[in-house]
């Protein structure tokens, strides 16, 4: 399952600043990506332990065979939604249950790749797309260039790969499957580095105000999204079926 969910539109709607070595050097903004990072690899694990245990208890081939299915594979998109839509009016805490709550609820949804591809296939395109976040987000947190421009071009992407996903599903086209995943994994590529600027430039505006825990979740969300679509992708592009 694919989810090009969108968190960017949270309400705080900060200015971008970026290359600013003191800020780079800053302890604060460092304790602040830090714990970005930590929130989004913790949800990264949690889906990646939920949908192993799910696959090798048999229930995932059992409940995908059912109209459960829909709720299992849309209840992430609603998560992304509260979380996204609410983030004025909710609580930190509560953002941090619904952001567990929705790592869990991709990890039943993502369940299926386990009886899908071989367990090798998963293992490589985990490392490989591991490796390839790490670099795209450290460039995104090093470059002195404004990647803002970079981001409507890559948010309007992301909307024409949906509109080609929904028409192949009734095409069923391998030819155009193999180049929306292709496409994809290069979109979530750039969006990678992308969101990574755009969430340290947000240190600025929520340091010390009650919005940054706030701020914290929402960019490891982002960054979440970002990682766990460009595996799906390359996933789907490269991976070998059992």
């Amino acid at each position: 399952m694919q989810n090009q969910f969108d968190p960017r539109t949270t309400g705080l709607d900060p200015a971008i600043a970026v290359g600013v070595p003191r800020a780079a050097r800053d302890a604060g903004l460092r304790s602040y990506m830090l714990s970005v990072y930590n929130y989004m690899a913790s949800g990264v694990l949690l889906t990646g332990i939920v949908a192993l245990l799910f696959a090798n208890s048999g229930m995932a081939a059992q409940v995908m065979a059912t109209p459960l299915r829909w709720l299992i594979m849309l209840a992430p998109l609603g998560f992304v939604m509260v979380m996204s839509f609410g983030i004025n009016r909710i609580s930190t805490g509560t953002l941090q249950v619904l952001f567990w709550a929705f790592a869990t609820a991709m990890g039943l949804s993502m369940s299926t790749i386990f009886l899908v591809y071989t367990g090798t296939s998963i293992a490589q395109t985990f490392f490989a797309v591991s490796a390839a976040f790490m670099g795209l987000s450290l460039y995104g947190y090093t470059t002195k260039k404004d990647l803002s421009g970079f981001g409507t071009f890559l948010i309007m992407g992301v909307v024409g790969l949906l509109v080609a996903m929904v028409i192949n599903l009734f095409l069923q086209s391998p030819a155009m499957q193999m180049a929306i995943s292709a496409i994809g994994v290069l979109l979530f590529a750039g969006l990678t580095a992308y969101d990574t600027q755009k969430i340290k430039s947000m240190y600025a505006h929520v340091a010390g105000t009650d919005m940054m825990g706030k701020t914290v979740i929402m960019g490891a969300l982002s960054l979440y999204l970002d990682f766990i679509n460009m595996f799906t992708f390359l996933l789907s592009f490269m991976g070998d079926r059992r």
